[in-house]
């Protein structure tokens, strides 16, 4: 008899709260580290940043799995999250939106220390800069994962953030596997595949179902030039399926010998991609999960990925989302 599924996705990563602010060009002169991407801070190094800021910054939830996982939970699926919050109002906050929206909260995992932050600074190109002091979430220890944490779970989204420690990504990969679960690993950022591709490399090889990738971090992982086409292909023949994300102009997702182009959701009014890529992850999962073809759950996420962009912050707001479901609705039935 096969095993009945409580949920059907667990999204792994670091509950951060996100503190959302745009910024000139000329601001970003005075932000230490490359523009766009994810740097680790220190509290103080946090709070420096923050000071800088001409007015106080908005607060959303955030964290690249998290975001992902609200995101499948708003389309239907039903899911819960493995992270580590801190002691402090952002950690309360941040369970309180997660039930909020039908996120089981009840995999969290309560650390001693503040709630991780991560400072997201967005130019008027849109690109966003990250800059991530983890607190509590720095403190999950491999030792507190285990298998129970994702029985009943059907498939478990892991973020890349989590390779910076690579003992507890493969404690947590391995508790995924041994419950059954299937997986998907969302690379996160250039720099993280530019430290652990050996690590990356010897994972495909071990299992992962699905890796999703954007135009940088593809790039990294290959240390190629190659068109995105050939370079998904390439993922591919790790014997995952690859997912990979050109922004504004869509996304190729390859599996064995087929290749699926995913058009691009045009739109005219973007102004922040921060949480484009989870969204995008999110709308592809809550398809993949369903079983339904790459082509279909490639366009559900293009238009996730579409719509967030257009509001700041990761988290599309209600009253957008209503129609945003409608129109996937749509899909399907055109599918």
């Amino acid at each position: 008899m096969p095993e009945q599924h409580t949920y059907d996705l667990i999204g792994i990563g670091s509950p951060v709260m996100d503190l959302l602010a745009s910024v000139s060009d000329e601001h970003m002169v005075n932000v230490p580290g490359e523009k766009g991407g994810m740097v680790l801070v220190d509290a103080d190094e946090m709070k420096a940043l923050v000071a800088q800021l001409a007015a106080a910054p908005a607060t959303s939830t955030g964290g690249s799995a998290a975001n992902t996982t609200l995101n499948a939970n708003r389309l239907g699926l039903k899911t819960t999250f493995l992270g580590k919050l801190g002691n402090d109002d952002f950690a309360r906050i941040y369970c309180e939106r997660f039930a909020a929206v039908g996120v089981d909260p009840s995999r969290f995992k309560h650390g001693d220390h503040p709630n991780a932050q991560c400072l997201a600074l967005v130019t008027p190109d849109t690109e966003r800069t990250m800059r991530t002091c983890l607190g509590a979430a720095m403190t999950l220890s491999p030792e507190e994962i285990s298998v129970e944490d994702f029985r009943g779970c059907r498939h478990a989204h892991i973020e890349g953030y989590l390779v910076f420690n690579r003992d507890l990504a493969e404690a947590v990969l391995s508790a995924a596997r041994a419950a059954g679960c299937t997986v998907s690993l969302d690379l996160a950022s250039f720099e993280v595949v530019g430290a652990s591709r050996d690590w990356l490399f010897s994972q495909f090889k071990t299992g992962l179902d699905v890796v999703f990738a954007n135009e940088d971090e593809i790039k990294a992982l290959y240390q190629s030039d190659e068109s995105y086409d050939l370079l998904a292909r390439r993922l591919a023949g790790e014997g995952v399926v690859a997912a990979v994300k050109v922004g504004k102009d869509g996304a190729w997702i390859a599996e064995g010998d087929e290749l699926h182009r995913i058009e691009p959701v045009t739109i005219s009014d973007a102004i922040d991609t921060n949480g484009a890529g989870d969204s995008w992850a999110a709308g592809f999962l809550s398809g993949y999960i369903r079983g339904h073809h790459h082509s279909l759950s490639g366009k559900i996420g293009s238009h996730l990925g579409a719509e967030t962009v257009r509001h700041v912050g990761p988290i599309i707001p209600d009253d957008h989302f209503t129609p945003l479901a409608q129109r996937i609705t749509s899909l399907k039935t055109e599918a």
